[in-house]
């Protein structure tokens, strides 16, 4: 079912918007429609928000744009489980992700417990639920300011990660996320869930037009070059989200200015733009801290990360450098602290120990707190039969090949 799920990924970015495009360098990564349900049988909803997602999408083809894919994500599961057992709700989601196939649009459920809520056999149900969908993300909480660092949720993440890790060589752990301190109207996935009404927001690949900005930048107008270009090309983008807000009254949460890569498009390549050294050298983190910054202070409404995405198995840059041995996973902890969005799709030795990922996600939910709206995920990929320092290949796409890093 997850090799289903990459081909589902890949007709969504393979089947693009063909009209005359405004920016090569620059993509609407995702649309996505936010909706509370109101139980596991409402089916209804889903289509409505499918209706409304195509006709945004054809709006923005009409006038350039390339619209990756399309994607719902629902508010928190355990909110509209009413009476079900999870292995009861199994079915009703299935009927969700068929849905959603035969719309090619992706779907998150949210945080599949509430925080701080240890379930014993959820990362069972996990495993089913992955093997059984084609569509579907999902995450936990393991953060919030309300209490903290999430204990029992951080052992519930463990367990599921390794679960998943045993299957399809790993690569199932790509639609679950360990959130710390995250938002609702999070666009990208697995970390999105929704609240309140039913809204949309946007996600982009602009890695791009950050490399662009960065060319012929310098300490004193980095900042400046990189702003006005980024509100240059997300401006227009805006204005016609808020005219598909009108006319379709669908409320408009923002954009994620997170500038995700893209097969052709490494945020990787932008730092080093920038900084003149492979990236992991003294100097990626006062680059990773500009970029931010920038980010951080567009002109535009923002929602979700919009921060610094550092995927490294999704940027041939930063899994170029991981090969070489250029940085660690504490490097990128380090680098998430001025940037964001955590650990994203780190690949890590198979038999790490599950008091090592343990240790991990603390890690990454402390630092989530330390800032009053540090939003951080964590998705690792254990990789079975493989150690650090190995080379790995994945079947996912969307995926570089790498090699393992060390997990401690």
């Amino acid at each position: 079912m997850y090799k289903i799920f990459c081909s589902v990924i890949l007709l969504c970015l393979t089947s693009i918007s063909r009209g005359q495009e405004k920016n090569p360098s620059f993509r609407i990564r995702t649309i996505t429609a936010g909706v509370t349900l109101n139980g596991l049988s409402d089916t209804a909803t889903l289509l409505s928000a499918i209706e409304f997602l195509q006709k945004a999408k054809q709006d923005y083809v009409a006038k350039g744009y390339e619209v990756q894919t399309l994607r719902i994500s629902t508010q928190n599961l355990y909110k509209y489980l009413g009476p079900s057992s999870y292995d009861d709700a199994l079915p009703f989601l299935l009927s969700f992700d068929k849905i959603a196939q035969r719309n090619k649009v992706i779907l998150s459920i949210g945080q599949v417990l509430p925080p701080d809520k240890y379930q014993a056999g959820i990362d069972g149900w996990a495993t089913k639920l992955v093997q059984r969908t084609a569509t579907i993300s999902f995450s936990l909480p393991i953060s919030s300011h309300e209490i903290g660092i999430h204990f029992n949720s951080i052992k519930a993440a463990v367990e599921i990660i390794s679960a998943l890790s045993k299957l399809d060589h790993g690569e199932a752990n790509f639609r679950f996320t360990a959130s710390a301190n995250c938002p609702a109207g999070i666009p990208f996935f697995p970390a999105a869930f929704h609240e309140g009404k039913n809204s949309f927001a946007l996600g982009l690949e602009s890695a791009n037009l950050v490399t662009e900005a960065l060319k012929n930048a310098n300490p004193g107008n980095g900042r400046s070059l990189l702003k006005a270009l980024l509100e240059k090309n997300l401006v227009p983008v805006q204005a016609i989200a808020e005219g598909i807000a009108k006319d379709l009254n669908w409320p408009y949460d923002g954009i994620d200015a997170s500038p995700a890569p893209g097969s052709d498009a490494s945020i990787g390549q932008a730092i080093e733009t920038y900084s003149g050294q492979p990236f992991g050298s003294p100097s990626t983190l006062s680059a990773c801290s500009l970029i931010t910054d920038v980010l951080k202070n567009l002109e535009i409404k923002k929602c979700g990360y919009s921060g610094l995405m550092l995927p490294v198995i999704e940027d041939k840059v930063l899994s170029q450098r991981a090969s070489e041995g250029r940085y660690t996973l504490q490097q990128l902890l380090l680098y998430s602290s001025v940037s964001g969005t955590g650990l994203d799709v780190v690949p890590l030795p198979g038999d790490t120990p599950g008091e090592v990922l343990k240790n991990i996600l603390i890690d990454v939910a402390a630092l989530s707190l330390k800032y009053s709206s540090k939003a951080l995920s964590a998705r690792l990929f254990l990789i079975p039969g493989k150690k650090a320092g190995e080379a790995v290949k994945f079947a996912n796409p969307n995926l570089v090949p790498s090699v393992v890093m060390r997990a401690d």
